[in-house]
């Protein structure tokens, strides 16, 4: 019987081949859910839907588009962001 921790879905069940050659089961926890645009609630591109200890060991590249908004804002909205700056200028 698994602990009472493990009972519940909030792990996910993964099989692992140890070294000795023995299939196990690990409890290891969920992806978090995509990244949204902050104005309209998109699903952003670029963005990897991983856990903050793996994101740290990633490329800054890697984390989010190199544009002026990527990581918040979806492309069609930083458009728009910037349309306005440049014409309120």
């Amino acid at each position: 019987m698994p602990a009472p921790r493990f009972r519940s879905r909030t792990f996910r069940r993964v099989f692992v081949k140890t070294p000795g050659g023995v299939t196990k089961l690990q409890y290891r926890k969920r992806k978090p859910s995509k990244a949204k645009c902050a104005s309209c609630g998109a699903l952003l591109a670029g963005v990897p839907r991983e856990r903050p200890y793996k994101m740290q060991r990633m490329a800054k590249t890697k984390k989010r588009p190199e544009r002026k908004f990527g990581g918040t804002l979806c492309t069609k909205c930083s458009r728009v962001k910037l349309k306005e700056h440049a014409r309120s200028m």
